[in-house]
């Protein structure tokens, strides 16, 4: 008999099974929603609704005794949709994920377990070093709300946010001009045989297009200016309707403000908003004109703008009425939670479908942008250039 060339012997040339990684699925999540700390904030992430379809689909829900009283959801609500109540604030803190609406303090991470993930807005113009440290020692996996694409390359948590404030900001301003604000007792609606109220708006984005849409609604005239010609394009196409636009040229905005009743600032700038409207431009507005400037948790683009609140949100200079609450959608805590819920309640159930948070990430690239800390390692590069603090490519990472 011929001897064998192979190399390998006869039991190892039979055909073997082949092995695959075996993906853990279905793991049953335990989520945290602590009550807000942060200074007039009323939402809440979870709505009973949302509660109960995580607790059908075999989750837990942890909430904070009154966690959810801002936006008028009870506790009994909570209680009815399956969520334990409880007023251990540390006990809520020790959940595996947690869920807020603002960054948790300084002290609030302190009751945090190592290893948990965190879910929460970030809002990195009013984060300090210590904040980002903090996290790094207690090795937490951290995604922020703002970061977070959708199938399309779109920001759905900005976006929803940003409708919320865009549409609001026209319904504030038809308060402020009624005589019971002591306005000009102008009223927004387009009524036979009476001149249409002026409204200047100013940058095209979401907010832009929402509050455009809600002064077309009521009647108003509406001008929008932005430097962007693709935005202008789009808000238009999107609005269904020719409208003034502009590109932000100082003789055309300088005549339109003079002549409007309401202005609207929603620009958006990389590091802190454009100032685009100058002092002497705010004062040769007529007396008694509104002023809503949306873009305030960016600094502002009016010279004359300085910071609200909820309590005492206007401000008169040379006559003209300024609301520059930084917050707008808290004012409409309730319609703001149903909103955050509804693009979080997919996601966390998306998450447990994978096997927790380490396969989600790895399958969806929209989640892997909005992780800004793994395991303690800082992987947003924003996040580092702004603070002066190493980071690692989450791609890196997780593969």
């Amino acid at each position: 008999m011929s001897k064998s060339l192979s190399p390998f012997t006869k039991a190892q040339l039979l055909p073997q099974e082949e092995t695959l990684e075996i993906f853990k699925k279905k793991g049953d999540l335990y989520i945290g929603i602590p009550k807000e700390t942060y200074f007039q904030e009323k939402r809440v992430c979870l709505t009973p609704d949302a509660v109960s379809a995580l607790v059908s689909n075999g989750h837990r829900v942890l909430i904070e005794s009154g966690a959810g009283n801002g936006a008028n959801f009870k506790d009994k609500n909570y209680s009815e949709a399956g969520a334990e109540i409880t007023k251990d604030t540390a006990k809520v803190f020790s959940c595996p994920i947690i869920l807020k609406v603002e960054p948790p303090s300084l002290d609030e991470i302190k009751l945090i377990n190592p290893q948990t993930l965190l879910i929460s807005a970030l809002q990195l113009k009013t984060q300090n070093k210590k904040y980002f440290e903090t996290l790094a020692t207690k090795r937490i996996t951290a995604l922020a709300f703002e970061f977070i694409k959708d199938e399309d390359g779109a920001y759905p948590a900005v976006r929803a946010l940003s409708e919320i404030a865009g549409t609001a900001s026209i319904l504030i301003a038809s308060e402020l001009l009624s005589n019971i604000n002591g306005g000009n007792g102008l009223m927004f609606g387009n009524i036979s045989g009476v001149p249409p109220t002026e409204v200047v708006i100013i940058g095209a984005g979401t907010v832009g297009e929402f509050a455009a849409r809600s002064a077309i609604g009521l009647g108003a005239n509406v001008k929008i200016f932005d430097n962007s010609i693709t935005k202008l394009r789009c808000v238009q196409s999107n609005l269904g309707r020719t409208l003034y636009t502009s590109t932000l040229q100082p003789k055309n905005l300088i005549k339109a403000l003079k002549r409007c009743d309401v202005a609207i600032g929603a620009v958006r700038g990389a590091n802190r908003a454009p100032i685009v409207v100058t002092e002497a431009m705010v004062n040769a507005m007529k007396t008694g004109a509104v002023i809503i400037d949306v873009s305030i948790d960016m600094g502002g683009c009016f010279e004359t703008s300085e910071v609200t609140t909820h309590d005492h949100p206007t401000f008169e200079v040379n006559g003209i009425t300024h609301y520059c609450v930084p917050n707008i959608p808290a004012r409409y805590s309730r319609s703001a939670s149903v909103s955050i819920s509804n693009i979080f309640t997919p996601y966390l159930l998306k998450i447990a479908e994978d096997g927790g948070i380490e396969n989600a990430l790895r399958f969806d690239r929209g989640l892997k942008n909005g992780l800004y800390f793994y395991h303690g390692i800082l992987t947003n590069k924003s996040v580092a250039d702004w603070f002066d603090l190493k980071y690692s490519d989450v791609n890196l990472l997780i593969f």
